[in-house]
């Protein structure tokens, strides 16, 4: 794995934001992409179809609802039935419900898990099946969580609760599935504004930061890239916010 150029990747939520930026990067080192989308528009889907294409790589777009279970096994079958393989799956479509503890419904809890947790947790099983066909056996399992995984964040309760769960799914499945599969997880920081947030906002939130400045998603994708080709790590859980953790 320490060449990606022949590898296949799903990549889910590839359509746009983050997501895309990872598909885009692993084209880059010449892995086919299998380009998972939920609601995206067809023209947001077909414009990044096109732009992986244009790397040289295949790009093969797969529609999918995570937050229903079923869906799951259906995308990886679908990737099965295309491409025979898989070696790298990026669990990156989230949900991103913004409310406090005692504002979460019982709908909005099942709905932020089915999509951030649960889902992640049936693509790892059903993904890990697949990757254990290959030949050799193996593949690389990569997780975007957030900050809520490290600490509580009132602001997003249920948010924060799925992705402290998704880091513990990314350390179980790293000593469970090794070593023919490895796991890691990515805990970005301000690397892409949310659309309604006002630009003097944004800046002022990087300010605080050591860097003193935003990221990008490149920046994740680039991290993405770099943990599945390194073939000694595993478990790795690496922070990609310009030191904000540590403040």
């Amino acid at each position: 794995m320490n060449n990606l150029a022949g590898k296949v990747a799903l990549v889910t939520g590839s359509a746009q934001r983050v997501g895309k930026a990872i598909a885009l990067e692993l084209a880059r080192h010449g892995t086919d992409i299998a380009l998972h989308y939920g609601n995206s528009p067809a023209k947001v889907v077909d414009q990044t179809r096109r732009e992986i294409e244009a790397l040289g790589v295949q790009a093969f777009p797969i529609q999918a609802d995570l937050s229903h279970a079923d869906n799951s096994s259906h995308l990886i079958e679908a990737v099965r039935a295309h491409y025979g393989r898989l070696d790298v799956l990026v669990n990156s479509a989230s949900n991103f419900l913004r409310r406090r503890l005692l504002d979460v419904t019982l709908d909005d809890w099942n709905a932020t898990l089915a999509t951030n947790l649960t889902a992640p947790f049936l693509l790892t099983q059903h993904a890990a099946r697949l990757m254990l066909q290959n030949d050799p056996p193996g593949g690389v399992i990569i997780n975007i969580c957030d900050k809520g995984s490290l600490e509580p964040w009132p602001d997003f309760a249920a948010h924060g609760i799925s992705k402290a769960g998704l880091l513990a799914l990314t350390q179980l499945s790293a000593v469970s599935l090794a070593p023919p599969i490895r796991t890691h997880a990515i805990i970005p920081g301000l690397v892409l504004k949310p659309d309604a947030m006002p630009d003097a906002r944004w800046q002022a939130l990087a300010a605080d930061t050591p860097l003193q400045q935003p990221g990008s998603a490149e920046d994740v994708a680039r991290a993405v890239a770099y943990l599945a080709r390194e073939p000694y790590l595993n478990g790795v859980v690496l922070n990609v916010d310009g030191g904000e953790y540590l403040t």
